[in-house]
């Protein structure tokens, strides 16, 4: 290719999916590793339980500021940039949680500590998404995968190191070095950012009835999700009284049948498509949270929280890679709209749950989130036709193919 061409050869579409999955599982190494050492910094600095949520609002918070102005940066100067700022942004932010020595310093922490990982979030899924339409085929769920498969790892990592009273500063250290380096070392194997930025977006717009539809979607499935995390053990021990570690159970059978699920899932979509998925995916997981809400028989009730998990696990990366080919905006900004009512649900649900479980019942109140899944799986219906293009669609020049997905 000639010098003077404006024309940008992409590195090879393997490296460029393997790098994007070795960012997705650093990101979910360092959220698990963080989630497995809150009890020792909450003992360090002494908070009550109260104090300890109002510092992990912040991270909520971070993250919402700053997702959509990652969408906005992605689609104006390239993911590739991006990512690979907002993942070291994270790395440096992340040994720093271990140092606060009160409770707002911790709090402010916090916030940018979300801040990173909400534009991180953003950036790599528009990464994905550039990705994906590349490959011609299904991907992202493979992405989510990885996500799945670091938060795996990070948590039996972080709970080995935490039982041998291995405090966390060493332990955060440890991790920020190894992600910095691996992130230094995938970054210019990502899509160029001459194929992918596009000069003319803007940071905020009016978002089209099928971002609205794939934003209802993203906030019901990633509401259950949270829900599911916070109450599925007190339900299992508070209702079915399973005794407490068998409560645990509920969880584990969630986030394994979840990984893999995502690990099948673009073989799946491929097959039938992202909007029969995502009407399975919503169906599947309102049957499974019915049985476990209806039977009171405890391998019954562990089977339909990992049909939650099933039905959950690809819809939330569907949304965002329909986002990603919508042809009225740009995919950073269409990816952050989405996402960003997926972590607004992710925020409201486990209270809105307690709150109604309050007033009724535990039972009924997660009774709320298999209509919630109904309502996704009716939603979906709306954005069935998004799918990505074929091999024989994508153009073999990189500006035409990259730009053509806005």
């Amino acid at each position: 290719m000639s010098r003077n061409s404006d024309q940008v050869t992409p590195p090879p579409l393997q490296l460029a999916r393997w790098s994007t999955s070795l960012l997705f599982f650093l990101n979910g190494t360092i959220f698990a590793t963080w989630a497995t050492r809150i009890p020792a910094v909450q003992a360090k600095l002494m908070l009550s339980t109260g104090e300890l949520g109002i510092a992990l609002l912040g991270t909520a918070f971070g993250a919402l500021a700053t997702m959509n102005l990652s969408g906005y940066l992605a689609a104006r100067f390239g993911s590739r940039p991006v990512t690979v700022i907002a993942s070291m942004s994270l790395c440096l932010m992340f040994p720093l949680l271990a140092l606060a020595p009160t409770l707002p310093i911790l709090v402010g922490t916090l916030v940018l500590f979300g801040a990173s990982n909400g534009a991180m979030d953003v950036a790599m899924n528009a990464q994905g998404v550039a990705v994906e339409r590349r490959y011609g085929r299904p991907i992202l769920n493979s992405f989510h995968a990885c996500w799945s498969l670091g938060g795996l790892i990070g948590a039996l990592a972080g709970g080995m190191v935490a039982s041998h009273s291995i405090a966390p500063l060493p332990h955060f250290l440890g991790v920020t070095l190894f992600c910095a380096i691996l992130t230094l070392s995938v970054a210019r194997s990502l899509l160029p950012v001459e194929a992918e930025a596009q000069k003319t977006a803007v940071a905020f717009v009016r978002p089209t009835r099928a971002i609205l539809a794939l934003g209802l979607v993203a906030f019901c499935i990633v509401l259950g999700e949270g829900a599911i995390a916070d109450w599925s053990a007190i339900y299992l021990n508070g209702t079915l009284r399973t005794g407490t570690g068998l409560a645990a159970a509920g969880y584990a059978a969630f986030s394994v049948v979840m990984a893999m699920g995502r690990g099948v899932g673009d073989q799946l979509t491929a097959r039938l498509g992202p909007g029969t998925m995502m009407q399975l995916g919503g169906l599947v997981a309102a049957i499974g949270l019915t049985l476990a809400l209806v039977v009171t028989w405890i391998p019954i009730a562990l089977l339909g929280f990992g049909l939650v998990g099933a039905g959950f696990s690809v819809v939330f990366p569907l949304t965002l890679s329909a986002a990603g080919r919508t042809s009225k905006q740009a995919a950073g900004t269409a990816i952050a709209a989405v996402a960003t009512c997926g972590y607004v649900g992710f925020l409201v649900g486990p209270p809105v749950i307690g709150f109604i479980a309050d007033a009724l019942s535990l039972r009924i109140a997660l009774g709320f989130v298999v209509l919630l899944s109904l309502c996704a799986a009716v939603c979906a219906r709306t954005v069935g036709g998004n799918k990505p293009a074929s091999n024989s669609q994508v153009s073999e020049s990189p500006e035409h193919s990259e730009a053509s997905i806005r």
